[in-house]
């Protein structure tokens, strides 16, 4: 997955620093996924890859910036975050804060916060979670009518306002879904 996101990032033009930063994000992403997932077929496993690759395909050029958080950035899974300390060692303490300062699902202030959220940022966030989404289906450890129900108060508007093409997978990964749940 990591030869996928570089030559994503390659392919959109970035600078080699910018395209070097990308797969180093990716591979700090994936130090918590090797040492705690035993199947490297789990949904949560590739995450920190198919976020980049939504960024890099479905939005493309974004600040580097953007594309770093939103690599390391885990949304779900406590267990799977860098932790705070690492990603500022690795990455500078300003990453680990922009990282720190996404909203997470739940949170009772979802849509102000992500609202207000810079737009790069908010695309990082979207697609982070658009990631989680689209495999939630493959999980039996997640409240799927509860994440239906907040994509549909919070992250489908959201998306909405923020990118079109964003907003077009929002919605069919909600259309679906509703099948699933009904």
């Amino acid at each position: 997955m990591g030869g996928s996101v570089v030559a994503a990032a390659e392919a959109l033009g970035l600078s080699d620093d910018e395209v070097d930063l990308i797969g180093y994000a990716h591979a700090l992403a994936m130090v918590p996924r090797i040492a705690t997932l035993d199947d490297d077929h789990h949904p949560a496993y590739l995450h920190p890859g198919r976020t980049a690759l939504v960024l890099l395909r479905d939005v493309g050029p974004l600040p580097v910036e953007a594309l770093v958080v939103a690599a390391v950035h885990e949304g779900i899974d406590d267990d799977l975050r860098v932790r705070h300390d690492v990603v500022a060692v690795e990455l500078g303490e300003a990453v680990a804060e922009l990282v720190e300062s996404l909203p997470l699902p739940g949170d009772e202030r979802l849509a102000e916060r992500l609202v207000t959220l810079d737009e790069v940022f908010l695309l990082a966030t979207l697609a982070e979670h658009l990631d989680h989404l689209r495999h939630a289906h493959l999980r039996g450890d997640l409240d799927w009518q509860g994440l239906h129900d907040e994509a549909s108060s919070v992250w489908v508007p959201v998306a909405e306002r923020a990118h079109p093409r964003l907003a077009d997978r929002y919605q069919h990964w909600y259309r679906t879904f509703a099948r699933r749940l009904a």
